[in-house]
């Protein structure tokens, strides 16, 4: 074994019986660090670890990031060199910490799929009479309709429904109520789940075992299951239906702040990632309508 490797053992021992790192934490460490030693040794054959510099940090980054690898991923292993490196430079055997100050790249935010309207439809003009689909209908109307939250809709209570104003209050993050709209499929489905309940204003709207709120698994499944029946093969669940409200709505309107609002951001630029989704629409129209679009392949 070199000097190198040597020394990064000592380093992941030191983590070990020292910083008593968990075992998962340490094979990550491990792995991180062994991959950039290979590179080391591939670029700077015969050199020590004094002897790299920011620039080849940056190297080896960037040629990390063209091989694929994320700006998480990237961002760790790049804690993982500091702190490899402040070790280095305490044992002596680094004169500079190389790894100090440099950023990863930022990887594209990826963007949250949705449902389209057909889509939508499909999911929501289904169901039976049957006590658990009246629910469900209610249920999942009401996600699409006011783009709650699961965290919120499993926490709502009658007395938070105003159907006379078609309004639903929820409680958010940071437990900040907001007001949304209710619109009117959704609160026909949740009239005839209230009828079909009979429950008090205090009772939650969608009640699990023993009377307490439903658990957000179960939403979830049922969610799943739900699709299902309708022949919507996509992923679907409940996030996706809030998504899929703000894509249609932004569509729609182009008021951003208004959704911004309905969704509960407290900033906009959490809101903006929809303004994308409005482009990519956009685009896709105006490929399959306008006479001087892209031409299509032959």
């Amino acid at each position: 074994m070199n000097a190198n490797r040597e020394h990064l053992a000592q380093y992941l021992a030191w983590l070990g019986d020292v910083k008593r790192l968990a075992p998962r934490t340490l094979a990550t460490y491990r792995d991180d660090l062994d991959r950039f030693a290979d590179w080391f040794e591939a670029q700077m054959p015969g050199a020590t670890w004094s002897d790299l510099k920011p620039e080849g940090v940056r190297a080896h980054v960037g040629a990390e990031f063209r091989n694929g690898l994320g700006g998480k991923s990237l961002a760790k292993r790049l804690s993982a060199i500091r702190g490899f490196y402040r070790w280095l430079l305490r044992e002596s055997h680094a004169r500079n910490n190389p790894a100090e100050g440099i950023r990863a790249p930022k990887s594209p935010r990826k963007l949250p799929n949705v449902l389209d309207v057909d889509e939508m439809k499909a999911l929501l003009d289904h169901g039976d009479d049957s006590p658990q689909s009246l629910c469900d209908k209610a249920m999942f109307e009401l996600f699409y309709s006011s783009a709650l939250r699961l965290s919120e809709l499993c926490g709502l209570r009658w007395r938070d429904l105003d159907f006379g104003q078609s309004l639903v209050s929820v409680l958010g993050k940071g437990a900040k109520t907001r007001v949304v709209p209710l619109g009117s499929p959704a609160a026909a489905a949740l009239a005839v789940w209230r009828d079909e309940l009979g429950a008090t204003a205090d009772a939650p709207v969608f009640p699990g075992r023993g009377g307490e709120p439903i658990a957000p698994r179960t939403v979830q499944s049922r969610l799943k299951r739900w699709a299902q029946k309708a022949g919507v093969w996509k992923r679907v669940h409940p996030h996706l239906l809030r998504h899929s409200c703000a894509s249609h709505l932004l569509e729609s309107s182009g008021n951003l702040r208004a959704v911004q609002e309905m969704l509960g951001h407290a900033d906009i630029g959490t809101t903006q990632i929809y303004t994308h989704l409005d482009f990519q629409h956009l685009a896709k129209v105006y490929d399959a309508a306008h006479p001087r679009a892209r031409k299509k392949p032959g």
